[in-house]
């Protein structure tokens, strides 16, 4: 959340979509993390299927708003 709010608050689209690629990627470490969370016993095959959702529904979901920024005729306000 805190580079998506980083993004935003620079002012510029693509400088927005930068820092939700970022963020992204860090649904990515979150997925690598719950691996290991998962072989070292800290959560339940149940709570890891969860979490795995849901951080794979973030990361369609940014990357679904990436693409409609690009298609965007939106510049942010920097440009303005």
């Amino acid at each position: 959340m805190a580079n998506i709010a980083e993004g935003f608050d620079r002012g510029g689209d693509k400088e927005f979509i930068q820092f939700l690629s970022v963020s992204k990627g860090s649904c990515g470490e979150v997925k690598s993390h719950l691996y290991v969370a998962l072989d070292q016993s800290y959560i339940s095959m149940e709570q890891f299927d969860q979490l795995y959702q849901r951080t794979d529904e973030v990361s369609r979901l940014l990357s679904g708003f990436m693409g409609y920024l690009k298609q965007s005729d939106l510049r942010g306000r920097k440009f303005k």
